[in-house]
């Protein structure tokens, strides 16, 4: 249990951060459009992604530099438009019936939108495959190495669905047509900001 609790107070650490993973789903429960299963896709994500850290997955970009700049421009690109879109919905929407409409979204939509937050950023890798991954190295035993991932996985799944159910429920609060134009300006400028802020880094890493 002690290598359990080490990798669950790890990514404690790691996610509590205000990302655009974290955005997306705060979003999904104001809407409450899918929020449950963006929760449980964020969640899956970072375990899969965690015990292929643990198992010794990063050294794919200590062999591979390239995939993390491939991944860096595409996560630039994907910030950069939905960031876009948020502040066009923020100034562009006049009424309640649209910021509704343009917050109600399909399951199809939700999973690659969350699938988009979740996976094309380079930072999500080094934090679960090079982070969590070269910290889990220091035990030698497989077994422990695994408990360990599993407690940074829990900490993930409690993360993002006590972020969907709490924005879920302060929802009523936050539907007004000033309030959602808030919302949308606020994550927009976050969203765009995070964009450049990795473009920056991507250009540095060539």
């Amino acid at each position: 249990m002690n290598f359990f609790f080490e990798g669950f107070f790890l990514q404690a650490g790691l996610i509590l951060g205000l990302g655009a993973q974290n955005i997306f789903v705060l979003e999904s429960g104001i809407s409450r459009s899918h929020h449950q299963f963006v929760a449980f896709i964020c969640s899956l994500c970072d375990l899969i992604l965690i015990l292929f850290g643990v198992l010794g997955a990063a050294t794919l970009f200590i062999a591979f530099p390239t995939l993390k700049i491939i991944f860096g421009i595409l996560g630039v690109a994907f910030l950069a438009f939905y960031g876009l879109r948020k502040l066009y919905e923020a100034f562009g929407a006049t009424s309640l019936s649209k910021l509704k409409s343009n917050k109600t979204i399909s399951l199809k939509k939700a999973l690659m939108l969350t699938l988009g937050f979740s996976l094309l950023n380079p930072h999500v890798y080094l934090d679960t495959l090079v982070l969590i991954g070269g910290y889990a190295s220091k035990h030698s035993a497989l077994q422990d190495r695994l408990f360990f991932g599993l407690g940074a996985s829990l900490f993930s799944m409690l993360w993002f669905f006590a972020l969907a159910n709490l924005s879920s429920v302060m929802s009523p609060l936050l539907v007004k047509p000033k309030a959602m134009r808030l919302v949308n300006l606020s994550a927009g400028c976050v969203l765009s900001w995070l964009g450049y802020k990795l473009g920056r880094e991507v250009l540095s890493w060539f």
